[in-house]
């Protein structure tokens, strides 16, 4: 380069090399100087960053310090909620507040002025937290004074208790003696009944003899339809009548011996058979059935026996002695019973 300066000079040109040499050279401080001063702000941004990177580790450090309180007196408060549920709603709005507060300082960790704030509302919350445990305390120690007045409470029930049991088994033996005298007593009438079932069978027989359309069938005295009504009728005839008369006279006599204190009746149950009947008097088997046994208490009322010992009741077709359908079974079947028995 030496060389062509020369014979730029040697053709007597201008000699421009020096002036580039100082204009690069003043480049290169400015350069230079530009470098400085980026690295003096560097360092200067890096103690600022490092400095606020303290802070927030810092005030991070704080939090994760009243978090571990927190958790703490929760354990703390989680015994005392068990034995008293009554605040158990209070501290179940503490804790959602408290959980409200931990999500807004997640959201605001990279902020330290809201992480600031965020330590004195915790700070505050752990002040009413403590609050709450000393009221849960007092709560318990008035709970355990109530459970010691209901465990006298209890001791005095179980005595009275006691003593209602003993005069209960006392109750008991009474009742079971006048159980016992009760059943005698029924048996008593039992018997008794029995025995004015017998004779009133007996003197029945006497006096009706023997007939095949009137008889005895186990414990009740059995009619035949035909001997008291015309077919589909519930009118006595005067065959009827005659017969139910001297057994009206024969049950009157046999009444008049009977105690007063006896609880007797004399059920009287019309039967039909199973030839269907659809009349205006009787639109069914039920009508004339009743109808018949009505016909035979009144009767029976009109020859003298009082009406609170008769009882009239129709079967209809559905009580048939027996099941076949020959004209004998139907005969069979056509009936009134009447049966001395308890009210």
């Amino acid at each position: 380069m030496a060389a062509r300066s020369r014979r730029f000079r040697d053709r007597g040109g201008p000699d421009i090399w020096p002036g580039f040499v100082d204009a690069l050279a003043t480049l290169l401080l400015a350069i230079t100087f530009l470098l400085s001063v980026f690295m003096l702000a560097q360092f200067f941004l890096g103690q600022a960053l490092s400095g606020r990177d303290e802070a927030l580790a810092r005030l991070n450090r704080q939090i994760a310090d009243l978090t571990d309180l927190l958790a703490l007196e929760r354990q703390a408060n989680a015994e005392l909620r068990l034995s008293v549920s009554s605040l158990s709603s209070g501290i179940e709005s503490a804790n959602a507040e408290r959980d409200t507060l931990r999500d807004r300082l997640r959201d605001q960790e990279s902020d330290a002025a809201g992480l600031e704030g965020r330590v004195e509302s915790l700070t505050a919350e752990l002040d009413r937290e403590k609050a709450l445990t000393a009221d849960a305390q007092a709560q318990v120690d008035l709970l355990n004074r109530q459970l010691a007045e209901l465990r006298i409470q209890l001791q005095e029930i179980a005595a009275m208790l006691d003593q209602a049991e003993a005069a209960d088994r006392e109750s008991q033996a009474v009742i079971a003696d006048l159980g016992r005298r009760l059943n005698l007593a029924l048996a008593s009438k039992v018997e008794e009944l029995a025995r004015y079932r017998s004779e009133f069978f007996g003197r029945l027989r006497e006096v009706l003899g023997e007939r095949k359309d009137v008889r005895i069938v186990g414990d009740r005295f059995v009619f035949q339809s035909e001997v008291l009504f015309a077919s589909g009728s519930a009118e006595i005839g005067e065959g009827g009548q005659q017969t139910l008369a001297r057994f009206a006279a024969t049950l009157k006599e046999i009444a008049a011996e009977i105690p007063d204190d006896l609880p007797w009746i004399l059920r009287v149950d019309g039967h039909t058979d199973v030839t269907p009947i659809n009349s205006a008097l009787y639109p069914s088997n039920w009508e004339l059935s009743t109808a018949r046994a009505v016909a035979v208490a009144k009767f029976l009322i009109a020859e003298g026996l009082p009406p609170n010992r008769l009882a009239a009741t129709g079967f209809g077709e559905f009580q048939p002695l027996d099941p076949e359908n020959t004209p004998e079974a139907l005969a069979r079947n056509r009936r009134i019973e009447l049966k001395l028995t308890e009210r």
